[in-house]
């Protein structure tokens, strides 16, 4: 069971030293600290396969892939989170030992209690990342791919005709099936693999 947030408002340094101390995780959220709950296995599953294809690709280049227990630490939004998988290729990251700010690929494995977060604060947050290319939602439950690209006019646009073929990540020369995404989830039944009404 996690221990309880500290009642007080924090700041984000305070909390990036008190995290350090920590038996378990916590993000931060403006002042905010939220415990972090255990995940299921779809959605350890789906970010592990993520996680694999991703590292496999970048072998031997100047980008690392990290998953869920490294943090990342958005100065602009005064948020901490721990992306569920995400890749950095700048050079201060690569030096950094628990807290990076610089990823070019975050990658976020939805669930009923998350979705409508990542896809709201969490994503705005995420936006104010000048190093930030692209932001995937992966559904696990409905077997749904998103991909969100910045543009040169740092627009954001969700690339539909590429989500269908896959993890499709442009700025990584990368892409992985959804057979490869969803690798070991058991078939989806008919009453999960239609929208919800």
């Amino acid at each position: 069971m996690a221990l309880p947030a500290p009642q007080t408002s924090m700041s984000l340094n305070d909390f990036l030293a008190w995290e350090a101390e920590q038996p378990y995780k916590h993000e931060y959220w403006k002042g905010e600290v939220f415990a972090m709950t255990g995940a299921r296995q779809a959605h350890v599953l789906v970010a592990g396969n993520c996680f694999a294809a991703l590292k496999a690709h970048l072998r031997g280049g100047p980008c690392r892939t990290y998953i869920a227990d490294m943090q990342l630490a958005v100065d602009e939004a005064d948020a901490v989170f721990y992306p569920d998988v995400f890749v950095s290729c700048h050079p201060d990251d690569l030096q950094a030992e628990r807290v990076l700010h610089h990823p070019k690929i975050i990658i976020e494995v939805l669930s009923d209690s998350t979705a409508a977060y990542d896809r709201g604060e969490k994503f705005a947050a995420y936006r104010k990342i000048s190093d930030l290319q692209e932001y995937a939602l992966i559904d696990p439950l409905y077997r749904r791919i998103e991909i969100f690209r910045r543009t040169e006019n740092d627009e954001w646009l969700l690339a539909t005709r590429d989500a269908e073929r896959g993890l499709v990540l442009k700025s990584l020369d990368f892409l992985a099936t959804p057979a490869e995404v969803f690798e070991s989830l058991p078939e989806a039944s008919s009453s999960t693999s239609k929208e919800p009404s």
